[in-house]
């Protein structure tokens, strides 16, 4: 198990391709939606690398979030916009070079906000969300944080604490009129994705160091512990659609020890029980789950794959694969409006590529952008 401690963290890949960068990266577990409407691709090849004088108009559009190198404080953001132009470095070409921060981790929308949340600076950065103008910045309160969402006009940040400590992990509360921490809520180690659900909060624990089984329920009302819910091993990914949870474990890796099946699961919010499971084959670890247009996305190695919400099998063949673009375990993912986003992080060294697709697996474009693109997110 102590491979595998050393090998998880923030930004799983597929292990086993272990250059000296990725273990730095995951030693300290501290490491670690596509456009809003229609691309106008103009090229199935814009590798244009601009950015350097800033437009200050990030509406109609995606922003990618891009990790940088762990330690090296090289995080940035790079705005596609439905044009098909690409501005990297937004954040700094607005903010006179400032540095956005370490390893950034996950970005969520409030009004008009952007709230950018920085792994290793332990930071969450407030920017206007279409000038990116800094606002404020959050210091206080985080440790390890990891992914954001939004109710009741508090936000939640789960945390994953120290990594050499099982039982330190929380989600913290923070007030979005004040932008201060204002509670800590102790869960289970490795608090990953979280999802608002009739006002409730479900937290899948991918597990940190370790690996995790179980989603969190916390009442959003008054930010207590509801309930735990049993799921696979290394639940990821959860979400919401048709007033119903689903959840994707990835399950254990051989190299890991014993072995053991991803499932993709649905959760009633109900009654906050498991009412389906879904077995994946031996050595499949399925990851990336997207849900849009009543379609669920998935991705198992190189290969990506769709079923319906209220499948009763898995399917046997890909969609499609992007073996042809060299990519090797996807490292971001989204699906909006009839394309397919995907990022590669290539070498870990070099400038990340953005490859989107057709919905049947051709090939429309494809962006440079800054190093380790790691999400995708929509501003309208």
């Amino acid at each position: 198990m102590w491979l595998f401690a050393l090998c998880r963290g923030a930004i799983t890949i597929c292990i086993l391709t272990l250059n000296f960068n990725i273990l730095i990266m995951k030693l300290n577990k501290l490491l670690l939606t596509v456009f809003a409407g229609s691309f106008l691709f103009v090229s199935c090849n814009n590798d244009d690398d601009s950015g350097s004088t800033p437009s200050g108009a990030y509406d109609n559009g995606v922003l990618v979030l891009n990790q940088g190198n762990f330690g090296a404080g090289n995080a940035s953001v790079s705005f596609i916009s439905n044009g098909s132009v690409l501005e990297n470095n937004i954040f700094a070409t607005n903010n006179d070079n400032a540095l956005l921060g370490d390893t950034a981790q996950d970005l969520g929308f409030y009004k008009d906000f952007a709230y950018i949340v920085l792994n290793y600076s332990n930071k969450i950065e407030v920017v206007n969300r279409y000038t990116f103008k800094h606002v404020t910045d959050i210091t206080t309160g985080l440790n390890n944080p990891r992914y954001i969402v939004f109710e009741n006009g508090k936000a939640y940040v789960t945390n994953w604490g120290d990594g050499t400590v099982a039982t330190d992990d929380y989600v913290a509360v923070i007030d979005l009129a004040t932008n201060t921490v204002t509670k800590t809520i102790p869960v289970a180690e490795g608090p990953e994705r979280i999802v608002v659900e009739s006002n409730k909060l479900y937290v899948s624990h991918y597990g940190g160091y370790s690996i995790g089984n179980t989603v969190t329920v916390i009442n959003s009302n008054n930010d207590a512990v509801i309930s735990t819910i049993a799921t696979g091993d290394a639940p990821k990914f959860i979400a919401e659609e048709n007033d119903k949870l689903y959840v994707l474990s990835e399950g254990t890796p051989s190299w890991a020890g014993t072995e053991t099946t991803g499932k993709l699961q649905v959760i009633n919010p109900a009654t906050n029980t498991v009412t389906s499971t879904l077995e994946f084959p031996a050595g499949a670890h399925p990851t990336n789950l997207i849900i849009e247009d009543d379609i669920i996305y998935y991705t198992v190695d190189n290969d990506i794959y769709t079923t319906t919400l209220n499948a009763t099998t898995l399917p046997t063949k890909p969609l499609f694969s992007v073996d042809a673009q060299g990519v090797y375990g996807i490292y971001a993912f989204e699906v909006e409006d009839g394309h397919i986003y995907i990022g590669d992080a290539l070498d870990y060294k070099q400038s990340g590529k953005v490859y989107i697709y057709s919905t049947t697996g051709a090939l429309e474009n494809t962006f440079t952008v800054g190093l380790l693109p790691a999400g995708f997110y929509f501003n309208d």
